[in-house]
């Protein structure tokens, strides 16, 4: 197991921010951490990579405890914060060989730094001043940081943001290729990302973990599902509501309905137009989006 948390609990004063959270992550795996602003996201992560102390429970990173093996366990992780600190003076080799320096690297230091700034992109702006980079690419200065140790696993907090759609996805397709031998946990909030990207979401709320699925499941298997049903003809959709199981219906047209169901409702419904009299030309089971999802799951 790459990241064990067991039962963690922390709280800033009053306020409880974790409360009794259980996380297991295996190595190679792609997972999304979601959750709204104040969810417990940031804590979290920070007590993952050892820069927050837990109230209580314990912290295991590739079978090292956080607690007993703190050195050992930053050797193994790379983390970028989400507002990225970063030294703008320095020129981008001269801060990565700093960052380098920190690290008992196996090789050249520059060898190491040259990879990564053709792995990453940065060989068009590496000649600059970090201060002179637009927002994109100081955050790719961030990851190759991260990366600089080569480490087993990684820890994003909004990695992609302020990256143009081209950039998104030329770092989307190196972090999948990091992953596969280890282990990446990824904070988003842009839930399209979460799904193109990871295999796994824990979402969490109130620090609590209320869904941990596949992000395939989050969106198909939830209780609630979704239907759009298209008519021949004008109907009263009142008479829709008589239907058990449909929790609300919105109306695109007189012909054309979106119905919200606890459960499938197709045999039903079918069954119900014919004694209608009406003439079904369509109804489809639409997937959720993890909008979708992630509302139902927080609000």
């Amino acid at each position: 197991m790459s990241i064990q948390l067991s039962h963690i609990q922390k709280s800033y004063g009053t306020q409880k921010v974790l409360r009794d959270l259980n996380i297991e992550i295996a190595k190679g795996e792609i997972v999304a951490f979601l959750g709204p602003n104040g969810a417990g996201k940031s804590t979290t992560m920070k007590i993952m990579t050892g820069l927050l102390r837990a109230d209580s429970g314990s912290v295991s990173v590739c079978g090292f405890d956080i607690e007993k093996d703190l050195k050992e366990v930053k050797r193994r992780i790379g983390y970028l914060p989400e507002n990225n600190p970063l030294y703008l003076d320095m020129y981008v080799r001269e801060y990565l060989e700093f960052v380098a320096g920190f690290y008992k690297i196996n090789g050249e230091i520059r060898s190491r730094v040259d990879e990564l700034v053709q792995q990453i992109g940065l060989a068009p702006e590496a000649h600059k001043r970090i201060g002179q980079l637009s927002k994109g690419y100081r955050q790719r200065v961030g990851l190759a940081q991260a990366l600089i140790h080569n480490p087993e696993v990684l820890i994003l907090d909004e990695p992609t943001t302020g990256l143009d759609p081209n950039q998104i996805i030329e770092i989307r397709n190196f972090i999948k290729e990091f992953a596969k031998e280890r282990t990446v946990i990824l904070s988003t909030h842009i839930l399209q990302e979460a799904a193109a990207m990871c295999d796994r979401a824990l979402i969490i709320h109130n620090g609590e973990i209320v869904a941990d699925k596949s992000t395939k499941e989050l969106q198909t298997n939830l209780s609630l599902q979704t239907y759009e049903v298209e008519f021949s003809a004008p109907i009263n959709a009142a008479a829709l509501q008589q239907l058990a199981d449909i929790t609300s219906i919105e109306e695109v047209s007189e012909t054309h309905f979106i119905l919200h169901c606890e459960k499938d409702v197709r045999e039903t419904l079918f069954h119900f137009a014919v004694n209608q009299g009406w003439v079904i030309f369509s109804i489809q089971r639409r997937e959720q989006s993890l909008e979708e999802v992630f509302g139902m799951l927080t609000k």
